[in-house]
């Protein structure tokens, strides 16, 4: 038991003291390309009456008590010819220590650039839960460590900016989902600040090639960029056929290799699956990482453009 409490410690300590590294704080998804609403507000679906509905689940690292753990849920539609609207809940965890509970809504207006290309604005705002009990870990020490005893409960306000430039086939964005900073555990029992978040910074961009009537090529990229820390870099490639099965390889620079492998159950139902596998040192103490998604179409007022003849590639 003993040794279980100091893994889960030391994984809550990387997120919680991430100000002494400046790592990546905010949860990073493979199948980013069907998740895009969580990260930029501008994310734009251009289809009147089409309620689009998804979630994710990521089980990060796994084989490693206490490994990070986050589930999503995104809903998005068209309320007219130029404005669009969602939510979206985010829920992250390491093991049963530090709970991070997100919950936002999103507004995007959306101007005609060419007859083929639109560009959105878009705004995210909502609030964030934070918990964190270290009480009753065991570090292994005799004397008690103020850190490791600590119940904290906390309520922030969140605020997001994002632009996004999108056709048919292809899609540029860019995008900070939290321009709030927050700090944790500050000021308290003495304690010097020990965490803070810090403004994350999304690039991302697709395209489909139409390889043949039945074969599509859907590279994809996605940069995440943080105060203090390296450039983080996914490259995706998936290939569709006909219009139905999905499968593909991601690759994040100097982290992970990654395979995908999705499916259109029905026009309106898409599920989707993604492993990755640490390329680093970390790998030799984990069983991968593991994402499963789960898309769904609604078309409400019978206004949209159609399944087959917009499908929705990203």
């Amino acid at each position: 038991m003993r040794n279980s409490f100091i893994k889960i410690l030391t994984v809550a300590c990387i997120a919680l003291f991430s100000i002494k590294g400046n790592a990546q704080q905010d949860p990073m998804y493979t199948q980013y390309m069907y998740n895009m609403s969580v990260i930029n507000p501008a994310y734009a679906i251009d289809d009147l009456g089409m309620l689009n509905v998804g979630g994710i689940y990521r089980n990060q690292w796994a084989g490693i008590d206490g490994a990070p753990e986050t589930a999503n849920f995104f809903a998005h539609t068209g309320l007219t010819e130029r404005l669009e609207a969602g939510i979206s809940i985010v829920h992250d965890e390491i093991g049963d220590v530090v709970k991070e509970n997100n919950l936002y809504v999103d507004v995007a207006y959306v101007l005609p650039v060419t007859e083929t290309s639109k560009l959105s604005f878009g705004v995210k705002g909502g609030v964030t839960f934070f918990d964190a009990d270290l009480r009753g870990l065991e570090t292994g020490n005799s004397v008690t460590d103020p850190a490791a005893n600590q119940n904290i409960s906390e309520a922030f306000p969140n605020f997001g900016v994002g632009a996004y430039w999108f056709g048919d086939k292809y899609y540029v964005g860019l995008s900070a989902p939290n321009l709030f900073t927050a700090k944790h555990l500050e000021n308290e029992t003495g304690l010097a600040r020990l965490g803070e978040e810090n403004i994350h910074y999304f690039l991302t961009g697709g395209y489909v090639f139409d390889l043949n009537p039945n074969l599509k090529l859907k590279p994809a990229f996605m940069a995440r960029a943080v105060e203090g820390a390296p450039l983080s870099v996914d490259i995706t490639a998936n290939v569709l056929l006909y219009n139905r099965f999905e499968v593909g390889a991601a690759y994040r620079f100097d982290e992970t290799v990654s395979g995908l492998v999705n499916f259109r159950v029905t026009p309106e139902l898409r599920i989707g699956y993604a492993y990755d596998y640490t390329t680093g040192n970390l790998g030799d103490f984990n069983d991968g990482t593991h994402e499963i998604m789960v898309l769904f179409d609604l078309d409400l007022l019978g206004l949209s453009k159609g399944y087959n003849v917009s499908p929705r590639f990203f």
